[in-house]
């Protein structure tokens, strides 16, 4: 790093003055380095060292100075320093013109030459803010104070100048150390949040984990009760159509009574029985009761079709369309007071799958429309259907939509437009997951006021790995 400057400004309106700066600071070349070096052979003495020579610039005014120093700074060689005379009636004097010169250039090393009775010393330093760069020579000089002068003011200037480039560099270490800290501050606080994620999606997992136990466990439970009742409403039937057997051989057999008394007596207990109706109801109610025992028992059913933990967690072939209506059977409590399910179906083929985490994400987009609706009742559509290889879904509502700057973070785990305690942020966290899974894709498309549709598209296949 060379920042070597011996460039030296002089501004004086007298001539003699330059001729005698350029005697001291810039004198004639030695014609006779040999004889130096012959003399140090000769009598053993040490050959004087090189002396680097001032490069002198002569200014007769201080517009012409200050144009000196502009073109030096747009050459990229700037003076050192200058010595500048306090008087000169033309144009600026020199404290005008040290000035300018160090508007200019703020790193010029000056030297004021004065008498001292041009100015007090209290005068000078009032006038110019910058006693760390100015110095004073007082007339008349010496030939030594010069060269000791120019020595050190240069030398201070180079030191200077090192001493800049050194704190340049040093912040730009610094900044790019702190640059790295705060990549590494940033990657560290991605892992961060990324083992967040994945913890509350365990914690999630095991929460739908044991969901799924339990509801297979009381699914298995109800079974029993529901199975008897089904038995028992179906003899009950068998055994009502054997009293109505009974009762056409007893409305067959009052023609033979010849008792009025009698006669009375049972016309009065029908009507006091209402025996027509009894006859009409009992059947219907037993009819609607095994409808109902044949609902639950669906219901029973499709609740074990969305856990299947009864079944093996390993990847198989299983209908989605199946999958599909047994959660809407689950959610439609959650669905049927807000919105009219539009189901707009295609015969699908079997997936390779794991059917309970699809069921899970059918779930929560259901779940999510119904949710998105207003108060006023809404529409939810089911579209299904097959492209090549691939099977889609999508569930699309008419609710209030998702503003652009929402749009991109749906998807991030723990995030949530619903208030405190309504809702995890992990739903559709945990619907992408299960997705990327099964190697698929879902997307978004929503409007502000209109509605959002999700699209979910899965392989038939999944690919065997290398």
């Amino acid at each position: 790093m060379n920042v070597s400057n011996r460039r030296i400004l002089l501004v004086d309106d007298t001539p003699s003055i330059h001729d005698d700066f350029r005697k001291i600071l810039a004198p004639a070349a030695d014609l006779t380095p040999a004889l130096d070096d012959l003399e140090a052979a000769l009598f053993g003495t040490e050959a004087a060292p090189e002396v680097v020579p001032f490069e002198l610039c002569s200014a007769y005014g201080g517009q012409q100075g200050l144009q000196h120093i502009q073109q030096g700074m747009a050459d990229a060689q700037p003076f050192a320093m200058a010595f500048v005379d306090m008087r000169m009636p033309q144009g600026w004097d020199g404290v005008e013109t040290i000035e300018h010169l160090w508007h200019a250039d703020p790193r010029l090393q000056v030297v004021i030459c004065t008498a001292f009775t041009d100015h007090s010393w209290g005068e000078l330093l009032a006038r110019l803010d910058g006693r760390d760069r100015l110095l004073i020579l007082k007339k008349p000089f010496d030939n030594i104070e010069v060269m000791q002068l120019a020595n050190a003011l240069t030398s201070k200037w180079e030191m200077t100048e090192r001493a800049q480039l050194k704190m340049h560099d040093l912040e730009l270490r610094v900044e790019r150390r702190t640059q790295e800290f705060k990549q590494a501050s940033h990657a560290l606080q991605a892992e961060i949040d990324e083992r967040k994620a994945l913890e509350g999606q365990l914690v999630q997992s095991e929460k739908l984990a044991s969901l799924g136990q339990l509801a297979a466990g009381i699914a298995h439970e109800i079974n029993n009760p529901i199975g008897f009742i089904s038995s028992n409403l179906g003899t009950l039937a068998q055994y009502f159509c054997k009293f109505q057997e009974v009762l056409e051989a007893y409305k067959a057999a009052e023609s033979q009574i010849v008792s009025p008394q009698i006669i009375e007596e049972l016309r009065a207990l029908k009507e006091h029985l209402d025996l027509p109706f009894i006859e009409e109801e009992i059947p219907l109610m037993i009819q609607e009761s095994r409808d109902g025992v044949g609902r639950a028992a669906q219901i029973v059913k499709d609740l074990k079709e969305f856990s299947r933990v009864d079944t093996s967690p390993q990847w198989q072939w299983a209908n989605l369309q199946r999958g599909i209506d047994s959660t809407l059977n689950i959610v439609a409590n959650e669905v049927k007071y807000k919105a009219d399910v539009i189901k707009q179906f295609q015969p699908l083929p079997d997936i390779e799958c794991l059917p309970a985490q699809l069921n899970q994400v059918v779930m929560n987009l259901v779940v999510n429309a119904a949710q998105a609706i207003g108060p006023e009742r809404g529409t939810i559509t089911l579209r299904n259907g097959v492209e090549g290889q691939s099977v889609w879904l999508e569930v699309s509502d008419t609710g209030a939509g998702i503003p652009e700057h929402i749009l991109q973070k749906i998807f991030d785990p723990f995030f949530t437009t619903k208030p405190v305690g309504k809702g995890t942020g992990l739903g559709l966290s945990l619907s992408y997951g299960i997705i990327q899974k099964h190697r698929g894709t879902i997307s978004v498309q929503s409007s502000v006021g209109v509605g959002t549709t999700f699209r979910v598209e899965l392989p038939i296949r999944q690919p065997r790995p290398q």
